[in-house]
């Protein structure tokens, strides 16, 4: 039997760092070392934990996530890092993989998601939530509808911008909530904005509202 993966998980929100460890514990191979919620926690426990992952969030006190990859890898520590986070923003994301992280994963993916990035990055490989991979794509190749909304997506915005719930949007539609949130993510990367509320500023704006 191979030895169990060594995670160290910090997360400056608790319900959410319990949450994460609970995925993890439960997982087959899977041994949760050690937990923090600051960046310095982050950077200590990896020095000492020595784990196989260190699973991070980018923004926390007294030190970022951001700064928190970089003070290890200048200081020659390779361990390989899943940054876990809220924030697809593609600024966040190349900053966190500038500086040295494996892979950028969200929260909102699902256990088996979560628990199968975990094993990846421990084989070094690069893990990358869809979103993120699209923005960063998209920042590397000239688009020419960039900015244009669909015309399906300009029914979502304008449903959210009446202050419909992603789910009354889909019934409104006949569409799931997960094509709402896609049409969404699309908006925001079109919009060049981080959530609802700022795409639907931004669209009454452009006029495009």
């Amino acid at each position: 039997m191979t030895d169990a993966l060594r995670i160290v998980v910090v997360d400056d929100h608790p319900v959410v760092r319990d949450g994460l460890v609970g995925i993890l514990a439960q997982a087959d191979g899977i041994e949760v070392v050690g937990t923090g919620g600051t960046g310095a926690d982050a950077v200590h426990l990896a020095r000492t934990a020595h784990p196989d992952v260190l699973v991070l969030d980018l923004r926390m006190p007294r030190m970022t996530g951001v700064e928190a990859i970089r003070t290890l890898r200048e200081g020659g520590d390779d361990v390989p890092i899943l940054v876990l986070t809220t924030f697809d923003a593609d600024d966040d994301a190349v900053a966190a993989l500038r500086a040295g992280a494996t892979g950028y994963l969200l929260k909102d993916a699902g256990r088996d998601e979560l628990v199968a990035a975990v094993r990846a990055t421990a084989r070094r490989e690069p893990v990358l939530a869809p979103s993120v991979a699209a923005m960063l794509v998209r920042g590397v190749r000239p688009d020419p509808e960039a900015g244009v909304l669909t015309e399906r997506e300009q029914e979502v915005l304008q449903l959210v911008a009446e202050g419909n719930t992603n789910a009354a949007v889909g019934r409104a539609l006949f569409i799931s909530q997960s094509t709402v949130k896609t049409h969404l993510l699309n908006v925001y990367a079109k919009l060049g904005v981080p959530d609802r509320a700022a795409a639907v500023a931004a669209a009454y704006r452009r006029g495009i509202l």
